[in-house]
């Protein structure tokens, strides 16, 4: 046999890293707010909320306290609020409440529906979403129930001037439940009625009865198809649709309370008059609703305000209650469907590891010919697995008893459905599914040998991993024994968790992935918060360099040399971290740090003080490039089995053994991860048939 070269620089990852897209999307015109991506991340309650009634359907300052109390209101039935709104061309879902007193304060808000969201992003400008703009926000954040007062409808006279809203469109080509007061009565309602149907939408009142109410009345004269007497039954007509995979949403009708019931006959009168009004003075399209609640506000001096903010609170709390429903089947449905899993599933407090990184979709094809013929077609394998460098980590801990948080971002797409599905051994908790994004992918074409020709990565989504997004687990991050980061999140999100690691003194591991990603920590005092990192050669010069220190222009390629420079550019980053652990491919591992006892003691330490530094050089295990399978995990299970090794507290023999067998099997493998990576099958003492070598000892001045 022979010690291939090639193999074993890919099982301790010197040249194959993970390609993340350099073209990110930092211009994105959507913004979904940490704590609504918090929340649906862990499938809990969220309920989207419009903002045309703060910047068009009341005057200000009760626009601004009634949303605020409406998101109150949402709060205490044990949902999370989401208010869409339009700020500076840019859609948020989630306002702040400096946001939202801009829009109840600026004058020259525009009314946005779907037609006019291109236009208003164009010119970079601030506005309230309808329904049918809230609805498009609402579903690309992942969104199921959304509340308003009343939708659109068919104008009067319609069936002539064919002013249709496009509320009434956007529900039929967007699966989200909206829950309102019905219609107004100034909407030719029965027409309305007519096509929804139409456009395949399902129609509900919600209560006692199958009356369709007319916003300010509770019967408009009219019967919906269905009724649903409480929040279970509606969130479960909720769910029926959405499991049809039906691109069409529901509308659930809910009556004014019944002490608002005397006021609303009154405004109805008031209505009419002003319908007369708005028709002799010739207005027309988006102008007349405004207009006409103005007048109607006038007409009856203020009875219908306060009769819109009674019945805008009902629904809220209605559609809070349902909302809450739903996530309660879904989640029971989901654990019914989970019931396959072995073992207890903890939860985000029970984990004392968290890991923060990339995850993604590997395309994985290795030619069948000893060179790759570019420009043709190619004899060889494809394979889909599932990688990044996160995932990767937290795979192979979870599958030696450790079981990180994992914090991470996907799309809500077909591809991320096949990844959960793939991790439920995993606690996926911190892992935001975001509809306005792609999951990641990576496509990596490897010769007979296995030596990578070629890799491409679509890897912008790890942008959403931001500081604000991982900020929602900073009691799970101050408590934890052990932070892992990938160098594909933002540097932001770096400098974040390191100033938490430093005040709360956690041991935190960086992963640089690649070159120009090693750099990330090192671009401000936020390197000196690490405790390890597991660099090779190549990234361990970039850190240097980054903190202008003076590095070799070219690396060597003799043992001898290579193990020198190693040890050299190894030695400033221990003036502050507590191990570095240098992969060098063919040549081995370098594990440098505090001498203990002629070996390197990689125990967390729970305090800096002066020590004397050495290093062990572990040389690499032999493997064929018959036995290659899979090269794009190696370097991950290696350091996911060092890191449970340590943790576990044993001796660093053991570690570094145990990283070198969970890279070994991987490279066997299929899949990045190997499926069959188990404490016993990288545990030195019961793995039998290996001639370990001695590490070679040095010290370090």
């Amino acid at each position: 046999m022979r010690m291939l070269k090639r193999a074993s620089t890919l099982i301790l990852r010197q040249g194959i890293t993970t390609y993340q897209s350099r073209l990110c999307k930092n211009d994105s015109h959507f913004r979904v707010h940490p704590s609504v991506s918090q929340a649906l991340a862990e499938n809990k309650p969220v309920v989207a909320l419009e903002s045309t009634i703060i910047t068009h359907g009341m005057p200000y300052p009760h626009n601004l306290s009634t949303a605020k109390e409406v998101e109150a209101m949402v709060r205490a039935e044990g949902a999370t609020p989401a208010t869409v709104g339009v700020i500076e061309g840019e859609v948020r879902v989630g306002l702040s409440s400096e946001e939202l007193d801009h829009l109840a304060r600026c004058k020259s808000s525009l009314k946005v529906s779907r037609r006019d969201l291109p236009y208003v992003i164009s010119k970079g400008l601030s506005g309230g979403t309808t329904v049918s703009a809230t609805m498009i926000a609402a579903h690309q954040a992942g969104i199921s129930v959304f509340v308003t007062g009343g939708v659109g409808g068919v104008h009067r006279d319609g069936e002539n001037t064919l002013d249709i809203s496009a509320d009434l469109t956007e529900l039929g080509r967007t699966p989200i439940a909206v829950v309102s007061a019905g219609v107004k009565s100034i909407l030719d309602i029965g027409r309305t009625l007519e096509f929804l149907e139409t456009q395949g939408v399902c129609v509900a009142t919600y209560g006692a009865s199958r009356n369709f109410p007319a916003f300010f009345s509770p019967q408009s004269g009219f019967t919906s198809p269905y009724q649903v007497c409480n929040p279970d039954e509606a969130a479960k007509l909720i769910a029926s649709t959405l499991s049809l995979g039906l691109q069409s949403g529901v509308l659930l009708a809910v009556p004014i309370p019944e002490e608002q019931a005397a006021t609303g006959q009154q405004i109805e009168e008031a209505i009419q008059t002003a319908v007369t009004e708005a028709s002799v003075k010739g207005i027309t399209g988006r102008d007349v609703t405004p207009f006409i609640l103005q007048k109607v506000n006038d007409l009856t001096k203020g009875k219908s305000l306060h009769a819109n903010i009674a019945l805008i609170h009902n629904n809220a709390k209605v559609g809070s209650q349902i909302a809450c429903a739903l996530s309660k089947q879904l989640n029971e449905g989901n654990s019914k469907g989970k019931a396959h899993r072995h073992g207890k599933q903890s939860s985000d407090s029970d984990s004392d590891v968290v890991v923060i990184g990339g995850i993604n979709v590997d395309f994985i094809a290795k030619g069948k010919t000893k060179a790759l013929q570019f420009g043709q077609t190619n004899p060889g394998r494809v394979c889909q697995s599932f990688g990044g460098v996160g995932r990767n980590i937290a795979d192979s801990m979870s599958r030696l008893g450790r079981r990180p948080l994992f914090i991470s971002a996907t799309g809500a797409d077909s591809h991320s459905d096949a990844v959960f599905n793939h991790c439920k051994h995993m606690n996926t908790n911190g892992v935001a599914r975001l509809e306005a994004q792609s999951t990641a992918t990576y496509c990596v074409v490897i010769d007979e040998s296995g030596e990578m020709s070629l890799g491409l990565g679509d890897m912008d989504i790890h942008q959403q991993i931001t500081e604000q997004y991982v900020s929602q687990f900073e009691k799970q991050l101050s408590s934890a024994t052990l932070v892992c980061l990938d160098g594909n999140i933002p540097v932001s999100t770096i400098d974040y968790v390191c100033s938490i690691a430093s005040k709360h003194s956690i041991n935190v591991w960086y992963e640089p992935t690649d070159s120009e990603k090693a750099r990330k920590p090192f671009l401000s005092d936020s390197w000196k918060s690490l405790s390890y990192s597991s660099p090779n050669l190549t990234e361990l010069r970039t850190m240097n360099k980054t903190l202008g220190l003076p590095t070799p222009e070219v690396l060597p390629s003799s043992l001898d040399e290579v193990l020198s420079v190693a040890v050299t550019l190894s030695r400033p980053l221990l003036e502050h971290l507590h191990c570095v652990v240098v992969t060098l491919g063919a040549n081995g591992l370098l594990v440098c740090g505090e001498h203990d006892a002629g070996s390197v003691n990689l125990q967390p330490r729970k305090q800096k003080r002066k020590r004397q530094l050495c290093a062990l050089h572990y040389p690499a295990l032999i493997v064929t490039a018959e036995e290659t399978v899979n090269v794009s995990g190696a370097g991950d299970s290696l350091a996911g089995a060092l890191m449970a090794g340590i943790l576990q507290q044993r001796d660093t023999d053991s570690c570094v053994r145990m990283g070198i067998l969970a890279a070994r099997l991987s490279v066997l493998s299929p899949h990045p991860i190997a499926p069959t990576l188990t404490l016993d099958s990288v545990d030195p003492n019961k793995v039998k048939d290996l001639d370990w070598p001695k590490p070679n000892f040095m010290w370090i001045d």
